[in-house]
């Protein structure tokens, strides 16, 4: 959700809070030169400013939040605002699951909203003594409305190189699991996304670089360096 990492509605975090459960309010607004979904631009190769509002309990390890970008898909479509609900736990001293569902929609023009669809994720992640492993998947039933099964799952290790210094290098694939309704680049069921980024900290401020590239013969999926920077509050 890197990256994109995600409405359900907006009244979906009211609904959840408990005032007497412990939680915590943060928001992290984001720059970055490109918005990329699993190596595919969805600004069209320019830049894009992102924020979220996340309500976690800490008590219970369930978190919701909500998330929004600017897109540009060449058909008036201008934003993404997406939401998210699920939970963390730790399993061992070293692995960990993440899991929830989350919902995306898009909004610009009437008929931007065709596109909304929701998905469900499972991430896992393992602390070993070369980094963190991850094993990730996201599956959706309703692939940007188009009534069309996709899966995406992905492969990540983390590794730090110096203190605050680390490299992130992952591989996924998407497939569309019902061709005849979604396809990738014309006529594919799947392509392959591979990424590594450099990873810091200065002055409060999160920094990546990344390299990426795909299998999709594309402009807006070749390959590219992709920049951000980014910010986090409590409140």
């Amino acid at each position: 959700m890197t990256t994109r990492q995600t409405v359900l509605a907006a009244a979906l975090p009211l609904a959840l809070l408990s005032t007497s459960a412990m939680a915590d309010l943060s928001t992290t607004v984001t720059l970055a030169s490109d918005y990329t979904f699993n190596g595919v631009s969805q600004t069209m190769n320019d830049p894009a400013i992102q924020g979220s509002l996340d309500y976690a309990f800490a008590d219970s390890g369930m978190y919701v939040g909500t998330w929004a970008s600017n897109v540009d898909f060449g058909d008036g479509t201008d934003i993404e605002w997406d939401a998210y609900f699920g939970n963390y736990a730790e399993l061992t001293d070293a692995l960990s699951v993440d899991y929830g569902i989350a919902y995306y929609s898009y909004h610009g023009e009437d008929y931007s909203s065709d596109g909304n669809y929701p998905e469900v994720y499972s991430k896992f992640g393992y602390d070993s003594s070369i980094g963190q492993v991850e094993f990730n998947l996201w599956y959706s039933w309703d692939y940007f409305g188009t009534g069309a099964g996709h899966l995406i799952y992905m492969v990540a290790h983390t590794f730090e190189v110096a203190p605050n210094h680390a490299f992130r290098a992952s591989f996924d694939v998407s497939n569309s699991l019902d061709g005849d309704k979604f396809s990738w680049d014309g006529s594919d069921k799947s392509y392959k996304h591979y990424r590594l980024a450099y990873q810091t900290s200065y002055a409060g401020f999160d920094i990546e670089i990344a390299g990426e590239n795909t299998s999709i013969d594309s402009e807006y999926a070749d390959e590219r360096i992709v920049a951000s920077i980014s910010r986090s509050f409590d409140l």
